[in-house]
């Protein structure tokens, strides 16, 4: 229960005015670690509740007015932006500057309230941005987080991260929060934390309550079968995940043509569409969300009912990131894959995960829908779903 972590008063009232009836195991077991001051591995999933888990015991660490203290390094900027939401919630009753930090935008802004934050939240490319025009300061920080470590180091990011941390002090507390531990996370916990604790937890996703299925179906109907699903079975909210940028596009017009109204999530949108795209699904003013992976890490989406797999992913950690979209904080879920011949390489790899039971259903019978495909390149002055804009036979040919 929330009685059994000793939280300073403020942040148990904040806690509670969020709602928290009990404490995740992520949580329990990190929280008093971090407050003792050691080192921490946490390996936990999406939607373990790792956010809480070390944004609590930091927050009751900060003191006011004496800068920079806290640096939590993140790998994209919707995480960066959900965590700096999460901390500024937990802060509620606390007087504190939290910043997040990413590109995309403006930096005039962040430079200019740089200068009297506590917390950064931020991605490793626009933080060492600052360091190089010297408006971030990090001799003060003592508490690191690097978090979804393993996404930022997939990303590329390992050799950013290393000379971050040389900024930083030696006698600091580093957190580490990653679903996997690569070799590349290794890397970093042997020669950049103090003789850490691994904690290890469970998936979030309650297992009992996800339902796996696929169907196998030819690349021709493959949209028609979708727009059946969509149109006579599934009701809620639903994220459709896309191998590329540019299916995302594509597949995001094709639906909003045949009145299924839909909003999309990749790394091509400016920053100012993709929170667009996410506020309006968490309002929701759309109940499918069309998206690549970037959306599959990190990003706290509620209530979502159903994971659906237009393209297969490659890995089975790829497929596990996407189904931990649902199935969450004990509700039920289901997760649906579309296969195609050219899915096929990729389903057995991810089928190599024997905790992975993915049962096949037999195809009903549904109306043939022509799919219209973009000739152009996607690019982000054509990508965005604009009633306004004609969908014609001009932009588009049909795919067969």
């Amino acid at each position: 229960m929330i009685s059994k972590l000793h939280l300073q008063q403020e942040l148990s009232k904040a806690v509670n005015d969020l709602g928290f009836t009990e404490f995740t195991d992520i949580q329990n077991r990190t929280i008093p670690l971090i407050q003792e001051g050691k080192d921490v591995i946490a390996q936990s999933s999406t939607g373990s509740g790792k956010t809480a888990a070390f944004g609590l015991p930091i927050i009751e660490k900060i003191k006011h007015g004496q800068g920079l203290q806290t640096l939590i390094l993140v790998p994209t900027r919707e995480l960066c932006e959900q965590v700096n939401n999460e901390m500024h919630k937990f802060s509620k009753y606390k007087r504190l500057n939290i910043l997040a930090v990413y590109g995309g935008v403006s930096i005039n802004p962040q430079i200019e309230r740089l200068r009297n934050v506590e917390i950064v939240v931020g991605t490793p490319g626009r933080i060492l941005d600052h360091i190089r025009r010297n408006t971030i300061i990090l001799n003060k920080v003592n508490i690191l987080v690097l978090d979804e470590a393993d996404k930022m180091f997939e990303m590329g990011f390992i050799d950013d991260v290393k000379k971050i941390i040389s900024y930083i002090r030696k006698d600091r507390q580093t957190l580490l929060f990653s679903a996997t531990i690569s070799s590349q996370v290794h890397h970093i916990v042997k020669n950049y934390m103090k003789h850490p604790i691994l904690i290890k937890v469970k998936s979030y996703v309650d297992e009992e309550k996800l339902m796996q299925n696929y169907y196998d179906v030819p690349s021709k109907d493959k949209f028609s079968l979708l727009v059946h699903l969509l149109k006579k079975e599934y009701k809620g909210l639903i994220i459709i995940f896309c191998g590329t940028r540019r299916i995302v596009d594509i597949l995001a017009r094709n639906l909003n043509h045949v009145g299924i109204k839909s909003g999309k999530l990749h790394g091509g949108l400016s920053q100012n569409k993709r929170k667009e795209s996410i506020d309006m699904f968490h309002n929701n003013r759309f109940d499918i969300l069309v998206a690549s992976d970037v959306a599959a890490r990190g990003l706290d989406i509620k209530n979502v009912s159903h994971i659906i797999n237009y393209d297969i992913p490659k890995t089975s950690k790829e497929y596990i990131h996407r189904i931990g979209r649902t199935a969450r904080a004990g509700d039920y879920g289901k997760v649906i894959s579309l296969l195609s011949e050219r899915d096929y390489d990729n389903f057995r790899s991810v089928l190599e995960d024997r905790f992975l039971i993915v049962k096949k259903l037999e195809l009903p019978e549904f109306q043939k829908i022509p799919f219209l495909k973009q000739t152009r390149p996607s690019d982000e002055r054509y990508s965005h779903y604009d009633s306004k804009r004609k969908f014609t036979k001009r932009n588009f040919r049909r795919y067969r």
